[in-house]
């Protein structure tokens, strides 16, 4: 027995063909563009950045990521090859620093330029260079082995 070719039939055919590319959509995500900082230790750790935009310097901070947990501190497209960052581990005030001196502050921050940290009332502090070698993402990973310990007792 032929079953008549009815708009209905056709339609009902046709749906579940049409509804594939929208029910997929929601089971792929897309790749996340962005700069990643991983708390790899057993301690909360505050984090701050420090990049150029526009030929200018600008660095931020506070980022409190707790143990065991990836941060994005920079969303979207990286859009410079350089990164630096300072952390601080919120207990034993281990560091992870590096010769890079920028202007950061005790507060959240966002401070444009590097030059007279003391004179414009801020802190002056060592950042590690992160080269990202012109990725569109990238994820940084704070380790206990790489903290420097604080000195003070």
């Amino acid at each position: 027995m032929r079953v008549p070719i009815t708009l209905q039939n056709r339609l009902t055919r046709l749906l579940p063909a049409l509804a594939l590319p929208f029910l997929l959509t929601g089971l792929v995500q897309p790749a996340q563009a962005d700069l990643q900082v991983c708390n790899d230790t057993r301690a909360l750790v505050g984090v701050s950045i420090g990049y150029r935009k526009n030929k200018k310097w600008i660095t931020e901070g506070w980022w409190r990521i707790p143990a065991s947990v990836c941060t994005s501190v920079i969303e979207g497209k990286l859009d410079t090859r350089y990164f630096y960052l300072h952390a601080e581990e919120a207990d034993s005030g281990g560091r992870w620093r590096g010769p890079v001196f920028m202007c950061s502050s005790n507060k959240q921050y966002k401070i444009n330029g590097v030059k007279d940290c003391f004179a414009r009332g801020y802190e002056r502090t060592g950042f590690f260079e992160v080269d990202t070698g012109d990725q569109e993402n990238w994820q940084v990973r704070l380790t206990e082995a790489d903290r420097q310990e604080s000195k003070k007792k």
